[in-house]
């Protein structure tokens, strides 16, 4: 089944053409769900939105999602966005969580989750040595008191705020181009959060191959090119989400495969990933370069 379920999620991929970097649960430049130190064109703008399997999310999310956001890279080495997420209206006793709801709204969507994400380039790659990695510093939804842990710690102090996507990280990329055959992209980040749901101190390792072969005429050279296959692997959650329990022992590692294509030049994107290699999660999204 889960050797169906790739086949399925690649035939669906190649069908199209892609240039994709966008993180699904995040909205920034990264891969799946982990970040790097990549970064978009000078003055680019990117939104989009993606449906999200409850596995592919951080704990919060206890169902399968969506989201949409905003991003813009001002300077080549500065990036900004927003980005909105899906809640659904829960019964007050429903496993001891927040419910203020209308009980004509339980299980629908009527409310958003907001936040904030930035990513500053602090060293650009090959700019002492030619082996020099990029690196970069961001965070996700950093404004939110997460530093302190967030809306699960301290729900009766005056400063409760949510951050439930907040992690801050530093990223590190190198690209290896093989000629006339594609670029890959070898990825670390070390992932930081205080959040008790959501607790982090820990690395992360990626890979990515994007194809480029000689355009000699061939039409698999045509469909192939810019196909972005990507593989992780990230601090992961429990699967224990009906009453909010979490690993006591830390997160555990998980490793989700993805890939990535460009409808329409780099304009019009699709990616779609299996966290896990089991759970599917999969969005739209566009680019537009201001200058």
């Amino acid at each position: 089944m889960r050797v169906k379920r790739f086949l399925l999620l690649l035939t669906l991929v190649i069908l199209c053409r892609i240039e994709t970097d966008a993180q699904l649960s995040y909205g920034t430049t990264g891969l799946l769900n982990m970040p790097t130190a990549d970064m978009q064109k000078d003055k680019t703008f990117m939104f989009g939105g993606n449906w999200l399997n409850k596995h592919g999310t951080v704990p919060r999310w206890w169902y399968d999602t969506w989201n949409y956001y905003v991003n813009i890279t001002i300077f080549p080495w500065f990036e900004i966005g927003y980005l909105c997420m899906g809640h659904k209206a829960v019964p007050t006793d429903y496993g001891n969580r927040s419910g203020y709801w209308v009980p004509s709204t339980y299980g629908k969507f009527i409310n958003q989750d907001r936040s904030f994400h930035f990513r500053l380039r602090i060293w650009k790659e090959g700019w002492w040595k030619e082996w020099t990695p990029q690196i970069v510093l961001g965070s996700n939804d950093g404004i939110g008191d997460s530093w302190n842990g967030g809306s699960l710690t301290y729900t009766s102090d005056a400063a409760y705020k949510n951050g439930f996507l907040n992690r801050y990280y530093l990223a590190m990329t190198k690209h290896f181009t093989f000629l006339n055959v594609g670029t890959l992209g070898a990825h670390f980040a070390w992932i930081y959060s205080k959040r008790l749901d959501n607790d982090l101190n820990d690395p992360a390792i990626g890979a990515n191959f994007r194809f480029g072969f000689t355009d000699n005429g061939s039409q698999l050279h045509k469909l192939v090119n810019g196909l972005n296959i990507m593989v992780e692997i990230t601090p992961g959650y429990t699967d224990v989400r009906d009453d909010l329990t979490f690993d006591p022992d830390g997160a555990k590692y998980q490793v989700n495969v993805g890939v990535g294509y460009s409808i329409w030049k780099d304009y019009i994107n699709i990616v779609g990933e299996l966290n896990k290699f089991k759970h599917f999660s999969c969005g739209l999204f566009f680019k537009v370069h201001l200058k």
